[in-house]
């Protein structure tokens, strides 16, 4: 017989404790992630743009495409196009090495610097607000058991 646990959802069958983990982080994610779109969309900015100029802001001095790709939190197979919206706005530059013609740069505009300032604030209050509860300790022991199953996944 399976066992049953009780959630915010009711009584649930569950296969194994790694099944409800997996089900818990989910839920857990997607509540998380509509509270950033929610921030985000005051800027009409999706949750993966807003992530390609973070990496940008961290890199002054540009990434290549594939580079930016492997930073990304969430893989976006059409990275392509993504930037090119984010070129659109004129949030980031893109331009061909001098050296290796094959290789794209891409760096963060001013205009991408600014907007990210003006996001600053009111994300880092979202977060306070979905998670603050939890205080620094719980924090600190939740981030490294997510690294600790993170670092065993292929």
């Amino acid at each position: 017989m399976k066992a049953t646990v009780k959630s915010d959802k009711g009584d649930r069958r569950i296969g194994s404790p790694e099944e409800t983990v997996f089900l818990e982080l989910t839920r857990t994610t997607d509540m998380l992630s509509r509270g950033l779109a929610g921030i985000l969309k005051s800027e009409d900015l999706s949750s993966t743009q807003y992530n390609v100029l973070r990496i940008l802001r961290g890199a002054p001095d540009g990434l290549p495409c594939g580079e930016i790709a492997s930073r990304m939190i969430t893989r976006d197979p059409d990275v392509t196009r993504l930037l090119d919206r984010l070129e659109k706005r004129k949030l980031i530059s893109r331009c061909r090495e001098t050296k290796d013609r094959r290789t794209v740069m891409v760096r963060i505009t001013a205009d991408g610097l600014q907007l990210l300032a003006r996001l600053d604030e009111p994300v880092q209050a979202g977060h306070r607000k979905q998670l603050g509860h939890l205080g620094r300790e719980r924090l600190r022991s939740l981030t490294d058991l997510l690294l600790v199953a993170r670092s065993q996944v292929l």
